[in-house]
């Protein structure tokens, strides 16, 4: 079997899995709900049933979301490392998640009610991922070096962090505690009547990314390389930063920044499909990343009774190990 039937096999498989990760989310969840039941709550919905309540208003939200955060973060990460040609490049390290938790952390700590609207947060955070990705690409042009584009970026996240301690520290004790609550990271504040607008902006991101496999490919050769096949190193690199302030800032607004899966998934599908072409590593990444929040939400509900775990937590203590290995095989190569 070549190279190119291996991966598409193991982009079925992994079509496969995603549904078993559904049962297995949906089984994880602290109350006990049948199978019959969660056919009831969608065909034969009670408004005053608790169990139909949990399952359309709860259990199903939660599972979307974790999918769609976890495709976003993962896209935006291997969009990143392909821009950079840095493949410990991603939103969360170039500080991007930074810039969107700053502008949502002036959002929430105002008390200006437009703000903490459902547009308003999410304006922010958009507007946030937007400005510190232009800052990114801006130094990049300048900084030709990996490793220092890299630490600008931690500088980046480490200024806006300090930023945001100061506003805490100005803050009424109602918005820092609300703050304090996003900031930790959670897939269950996200309501049903809020998935159509959240799924629409992800979709708009996520064919745009699609759009420009072409482009991504070539920048895997080299920019120079890229430019003689004709293609618009200028415009490329806005539309990337674009996609990837849109799909950030999104799902950094509505479930707070989540780590490592933007810098860990890419690199794991790197190492599986063993492939630099776009057109399999675009729809892995976009599937493991779902199965990989999907997991971590399945250990903070199975630890939920004893230790109540944020997500932002669980994706640090499983992403870092992994990056950490990513690291040293590269080094030992």
């Amino acid at each position: 079997m070549t190279r190119q039937k291996q991966n598409k096999f193991l982009l079925l498989l992994l079509l496969v899995i995603l549904p078993i990760a559904f049962v297995c989310h949906f089984a994880a969840g602290e109350i006990s709900i049948s199978w019959s039941i969660f056919s009831d709550a969608w065909f034969f919905f009670d408004s005053s049933n608790t169990e139909h309540i949990i399952v359309r208003e709860f259990r199903f939200p939660r599972f979307i979301m974790a999918c769609l955060a976890g495709s976003a973060l993962s896209v935006c990460g291997l969009m990143m490392q392909t821009l950079f040609n840095n493949p410990l490049a991603g939103p969360y390290i170039l500080g991007i998640n930074s810039g969107s938790s700053l502008f949502v952390a002036i959002s929430l700590m105002t008390g200006i009610s437009i703000f903490q609207s459902d547009f308003g947060l999410v304006s922010s955070a958009l507007i946030g991922a937007f400005i510190f990705g232009l800052i990114i690409l801006a130094i990049s042009f300048k900084v030709k070096q990996g490793v220092s584009l890299l630490l600008i970026g931690l500088m980046l996240g480490s200024f806006s962090s300090a930023l945001v301690s100061v506003i805490q520290y100005l803050s009424e004790a109602n918005s820092l505690k609300m703050f304090t609550m996003w900031i930790m990271g959670s897939l269950q504040e996200v309501e049903s009547g809020q998935l159509p607008f959240i799924s629409v902006l992800f979709l708009f991101g996520m064919l745009g990314s699609f759009f420009i496999i072409k482009p991504l490919n070539a920048f895997v050769l080299g920019e120079t390389e890229a430019e003689l096949l004709g293609i618009s190193i200028r415009k490329i690199r806005l539309l990337i930063i674009v996609f990837t302030a849109l799909l950030t800032g999104l799902i950094t607004a509505y479930c707070g920044p989540i780590a490592f899966i933007g810098l860990a998934v890419p690199n794991l599908v790197k190492i599986i499909f063993k492939t630099q072409d776009h057109r399999i590593l675009l729809p892995a990444s976009l599937i493991i990343g779902a199965l990989f929040l999907v997991l971590c939400d399945i250990i903070v509900q199975l630890t939920a009774p004893w230790i109540p775990l944020p997500i932002n937590a669980v994706t640090s203590l499983i992403g870092a190990p992994m990056v950490i290995y990513f690291i040293v095989k590269r080094l030992a190569q």
